[in-house]
């Protein structure tokens, strides 16, 4: 397919008057609206207005610039289709090969505080969406482009084949313009879905989840396979998420990732997002199996791995800080599947990748990061939408319920127990001394079988260790079961109809205990 006429109408500035210098150096004739029609005269290239093209002046301040027949049937006529040229000659029309268009900025618009209901409708396109859809619906004739990043491509083509444009690059083109249209509309639901009416020069009221939510999602790979191998499996990632994440991580080195890689990957970097200091988690069926924070990395890991040395072979690693070269010694000296860092020195690098099947996954600055606030679980029939357990507790200004109160140290090895806590299965135990776990009871169906489990694990004496429990203790018998092993100090959300009979206990063993008021459940 050659082009000979281009409409360009974008809001996105950046790269259009170096595309349309190609345009016009190929004798392509160039139509165009409003301030992109200005810019582009304004560097010397040829430009039709589309009124002049259509003979019909843009008119509603702007709202009507493009839906005429001129430019429709511009767009949608078959060239192989006698009747269709035959109706073009008649009514005057002619061919458009060529349309550039981006959107208006409806969500950058919606985002701002004193956004009013006027505001965000007038920032609704509609005859942008209107001729991106009838030039992708004809790709077979026209071309549709709405990413500037794709300028450099299509700008590259035409010049290679004298204004021509294959029909795999037009088809490419046609499948991203329908996905942006789909999104821009999905967003511009969630909007009007989740106000209430009001004056429209008011700013309106909004609820947090709308009636109905669209989501966008973009295939990264397919997997080998699922959860198990007889069930099948791809990646999506939201490609407007700017958090540090496995969605918008690199894969340096390794084995294709698999579906349980990527679970276990996102719990172990969700985990050392918590920590300031050097921190560093040990992944097993997305639970930690150790928790650990150091003065360096190599602490860090060693202490982690110390926590259950025996799950941590075949586990994840995160860690929250640049790999050097002295963890990555320490490092492969255990088979593990992976590991996420935000940065790497080249020497560990080098090392790292020695071992042929790691996948060596770097993840954007961990250090300095905005959270995205929902999260999405799938149900059969549905999905449950939630906030993100973003919550935080100052554990030093938590309310002391036992007699003893804290210790310093004690507090400081709460604030690391607790924050662990939030990333084990329920009902979840940590057991931990200063900076590190020593034992963690995870996913149990009784709160004291995950105090068993976490003493048995524990590889060292629990004496003066700290406890902390996602949620309250129904029962005494949890306390009762924890003293047995020497902990010294507890800290839980409280909150359990029996909680005189928890503090009783705590009260009777000289164990200091705190309620946080905060729950973290993760199932």
């Amino acid at each position: 397919m050659k082009v000979t006429r281009a409409l360009l109408s974008v809001s996105k500035k950046e790269g259009i008057v170096e595309f349309a210098k190609v345009l016009a150096e190929l004798k392509i004739e160039i139509l165009s609206t409003g301030n992109t029609a200005e810019i582009l005269k304004k560097e010397g290239i040829a430009v039709k207005t589309v009124s002049d093209f259509t003979g019909f002046p843009e008119i509603l301040d702007g709202r009507v610039k493009t839906l005429q027949p001129k430019i429709h049937g511009a767009l949608l006529a078959r060239r192989d289709d006698a009747k269709h040229q035959k109706e073009m000659k008649e009514n005057h029309i002619e061919p458009i090969d060529l349309v550039v268009v981006n959107l208006y900025p409806f969500e950058e618009s919606i985002t701002k505080k004193d956004c009013s209901l006027g505001s965000a409708i007038e920032n609704i396109d509609i005859g942008g969406p209107t001729m991106i859809r009838s030039a992708a619906k004809n790709f077979e004739y026209v071309a549709v482009l709405v990413d500037p990043a794709d300028y450099s491509d299509v700008a590259m083509q035409l010049k290679e084949r004298a204004g021509k444009m294959d029909r795999a690059l037009r088809f490419k083109l046609a499948q991203k313009a329908f996905s942006h249209t789909a999104a821009y509309d999905g967003a511009i639901s969630n909007y009007l879905t989740s106000i209430e009416l009001c004056d429209e020069k008011q700013v309106p009221v909004a609820e947090k989840f709308p009636a109905i939510y669209n989501l966008q999602a973009e295939r990264v790979s397919n997997l080998r396979y699922g959860e198990n191998p007889h069930q099948g499996a791809a990646f999506y990632s939201l490609k407007k998420v700017k958090e540090p994440s496995v969605g918008n991580s690199i894969c340096m080195h390794g084995k294709e990732l698999s579906f349980n890689n990527l679970l276990d990957l996102d719990a172990a970097l969700e985990t050392v997002k918590e920590f300031k200091d050097t921190a560093c988690v040990i992944i097993k069926h997305n639970n930690p199996c150790g928790v650990a924070i150091g003065n360096s990395l190599r602490e860090a890991f060693m202490k982690a791995k110390a926590c259950d040395s025996i799950s941590a072979f075949g586990g994840i690693t995160g860690v929250n800080r640049k790999v050097d070269l002295e963890f990555a010694e320490e490092f492969n000296k255990t088979f593990f599947e992976a590991i996420i860092a935000p940065e790497y020195d080249a020497d560990a690098l080098e090392l790292l990748k020695s071992k042929k099947n790691l996948r060596i996954l770097k993840t954007p600055n961990v250090s300095d990061w905005k959270a995205e606030n929902w999260e999405i679980k799938k149900i059969v029939g549905g999905i449950l939408l939630q906030d993100r357990d973003l919550g935080r507790v100052e554990i030093p200004t938590c309310k002391v319920v036992s007699k003893r109160a804290p210790t310093s140290d004690e507090l400081l090895t709460m604030d690391f127990a607790w924050k662990v806590a939030k990333h084990v299965k329920s009902n979840a135990i940590i057991f931990a001394k200063p900076g590190r776990t020593v034992g963690i009871g995870a996913g149990q169906m009784s709160r004291i079988d995950s105090v068993k489990i976490g003493s048995q694990k524990a590889q060292e004496d629990l004496k003066g260790s700290v406890l902390a429990s996602d949620a309250f203790f129904p029962f005494r018998d949890g306390i009762d079961e924890a003293a047995k092993v020497g902990m010294s100090a507890i800290v839980q959300p409280g909150g359990s109809v029996r909680d005189d009979e928890v503090i009783q206990a705590a009260n009777e063993y000289n164990l200091a205990m705190i309620f946080t008021g905060m729950r973290h459940f993760r199932h």
